[in-house]
């Protein structure tokens, strides 16, 4: 029998809503025992181990249904996740099981949860309002600044950056590497450091890093912000858990209120972001940082065939230290897996090329493969295979948002909108402006009144642009603002006399006016705001074409979280895949292990596994030895692939 619940809309004005909730033997029937168990388990910290195609969003979905059955209001409910696609996903699955009354969940990824905070305590955080975002590239430009400042060129800009980054993840400051910092890296880039969070405060700005950090320092130094969020979110779900950091999981133990509602979701074998600050230790001892917590597994996969479960099976246990659990499915037992010896990177890439072409005369559509590799070097091959053969694709790694003409776009826009010395300096050299690096310095140092009269005419003109910009944003949709800049700046018309590039770097101008175009239904006041926000927190996965029907290339990093009817996994060879360096530990090794694991289990249908015998680095052809993982896959899941090398010589010394 359906039951009416009544919530509370807000503290702040007592306006009720009625919701229908069904029965709970309704949303339960179509879970396994182990998905019931933890969807119940609504009161107290809770663990679940969810191996890879586990059904852990429907768990999630299902939870936060239960919870609201059980009474609480569903605005009063958190769930976290890493990648906008995720969050996205997760959003869909929640809104389509509760009724459309209302204020929904707060479902979105860690970053967007830390931007909120920060808006929401702007003044507090000493900003005079919501902070510019700086993206992967604004960083870079100014450690580069910071590093040419300093007169050092034997640092690269990127690895300081990286250095800097994996700190601020595990929540140390500069000030705190600095004192510690011994090498001659080390001390060179906590100097950078000190220079590039001068930039950032100087431009009212937070990088992707500062997102959470900044949001954590508040929750832990400020007690009546941290009661507030722990009042507002009774209950608290965080996806992919073994994918935390430091700071993402003490963020996330702040905001758990004295009845410890956490709901931790993730799967020990899938932890393949140590390398950037990821620690698995936040899921082996989640029981003892919250004491007396349930601890579910799920094993039972709706993914994949017995035969890739068997073999991603065999691959993971030979990694110490993990709890033991063993997937398994009810599917089929379908097919074993391809095996492939090529005689080189060419060889390989043929190979993929002509699997593809034989099992699209099948009826197999191009969106339904996927080629997973190892290191980026790895696709150029791949794709003068899959351009020679006419088979459309799509790479992952390019990301819309990093493109010159993307950027220099949505500067124009911030410039307007809040006087970023960042965006200024870019969009003066977006569009010939004749504003030069002293005219711009003067400028921003408010010292216009040394310019003379030419110059001061064509900083007056780009000041009555961006007036004129500033102006639509108040009255335009989204879509139309960026129509209007693309027009008014003259990037259009540099785009059309660009005989080179220009119809393309057009083409994307015009996608970013459609990306904008989602957010016109939003109110006037809110949508621009929305769309910004959009585009600063994008990941590699946003760039996934859904509707392309092309096949997908990506590294087995980028591939977490996806699922495809056919893999091939390339590159397996000892020193690629595994991946090795001098001096790695037995940890990175383990981590190896586990991205192999998820390689495979991507797999719905089929997984083709290939290796060359030589393989060209840096100009030279070098002979390689088949990868550990291939070995410790048995005999009986395997299937030798015949090669095609008719009509080809080749000569040994």
């Amino acid at each position: 029998m359906p039951v009416w619940i009544a919530f509370a809309r807000s503290k702040f004005s007592l306006v009720w809503y009625s919701v229908l909730v069904t029965d709970s033997a309704n949303h339960l029937a179509h879970l396994n025992t182990a998905q019931q168990k933890a969807v119940r388990a609504i009161d107290g910290p809770l663990l679940v181990l969810a191996g890879a195609g586990a059904g852990k969003t429907r768990v999630i979905a299902h939870r936060i249904l239960e919870i609201v059955r059980q009474g609480t209001a569903p605005e009063r409910i958190l769930a976290i996740t890493f990648t906008n696609k995720a969050a996205a996903e997760m959003r869909e699955r929640v809104l389509g099981l509760l009724p459309a009354a209302g204020r929904p969940p707060f479902v979105s990824t860690f970053h967007s949860l830390g931007l909120s905070i920060i808006k929401e305590n702007a003044a507090l955080l000493g900003f005079a309002r919501t902070p510019a975002i700086y993206d992967r590239n604004d960083s870079l430009r100014e450690m580069k600044a910071a590093l040419k400042q300093l007169g050092v060129e034997d640092t690269e800009p990127r690895a300081a950056l990286n250095t800097m980054s994996k700190q601020k993840g595990q929540g140390v400051s500069v000030h705190d590497f600095a004192a510690q910092a011994h090498s001659f890296h080390d001390r060179t880039t906590a100097s950078a450091w000190s220079l590039y969070e001068q930039a950032l405060r100087k431009d009212g700005a937070v990088d992707f890093d500062d997102l959470l950090v900044r949001a954590m320092q508040l929750l832990r130094d400020n007690a009546a912000v941290r009661t507030h969020y722990r009042e507002k979110w009774s209950h608290i779900h965080i996806d992919e858990y073994q994918d935390t950091n430091q700071v993402q999981a003490q963020l996330a133990g702040l905001l758990v209120g004295d009845k410890q509602n956490i709901c931790a979701v993730g799967d020990i074998d899938q932890t393949i972001y140590g390398w950037r600050g990821a620690l698995i230790e936040n899921m082996i001892h989640f029981e003892r940082t919250f004491p007396g917590a349930q601890t579910v597994i799920l094993e039972e996969n709706y993914r994949s065939t017995q035969n890739i479960l068997a073999a991603a099976n065999e691959v993971i246990v030979k990694n110490p230290n993990r709890p033991e659990k063993n997937l398994f499915t009810k599917n089929k037992e379908g097919e074993a897996l391809g095996l492939y010896q090529a005689f080189d990177e060419l060889d390989e890439a043929a190979f993929v090329a002509r699997k593809i072409q034989e099992l699209r005369k099948e009826g197999v559509a191009p969106k339904d493969f996927c080629v997973l590799y190892r290191a980026n070097f790895q696709s150029r091959a791949l794709e003068e295979a899959l351009l020679a053969n006419n088979i459309p694709y799509q790479v992952l790694g390019t990301r819309f948002f990093e493109r010159k003409e993307v950027k220099d776009a949505l500067s124009f826009i911030r410039a307007a909108l809040f006087s970023t010395p960042a965006d200024i300096e870019r969009i003066t050299k977006a569009v010939p402006s004749g504003i030069g690096k002293v005219t711009l310095t003067k400028v921003l140092e408010g010292k216009e009144n040394e310019l003379t009269g030419a110059v001061r005419e064509k900083v007056a003109k780009l000041r009555n642009l961006l007036a004129r910009i500033r102006e639509k944003a108040e009255q335009l949709s989204p879509g139309e603002l960026v129509q209007f800049v693309i027009t008014e700046s003259g990037m259009e018309r540099l785009c059309k006399e660009d005989k080179a590039e220009g119809v393309e770097r057009l083409e994307n101008l015009r996608e970013l006016g459609n990306l904008a175009a989602r957010y016109n239904t939003l109110p006037q006041a809110e949508a621009l705001e929305a769309f910004l926000e959009s585009t600063s927190l994008q990941s590699d996965q946003d760039e996934l074409k859904e509707d392309a029907n092309a096949v997908r290339m990506m590294t087995v990093h980028a591939s977490k979280g996806l699922e495809f009817p056919y893999v091939f996994i390339v590159g397996l060879e000892e020193g690629l895949f595994p991946y090795s360096r001098e001096g790695d530990s037995a940890k990175e090794a383990q981590e190896e292990r586990r991205l192999m694991y998820v390689a495979i289990t991507r797999a719905e249908k089929k997984v083709f596994l290939t290796y060359a015998s030589y393989r060209t680095v840096f100009g030279s052809k070098n002979a390689t030895f088949p990868s550990q993982f291939i070995s410790d896959i048995p005999d009986y899941l395997l299937e030798v692939e015949n090669p095609e090398r008719l009509g080809r010589t080749i000569y040994l010394d």
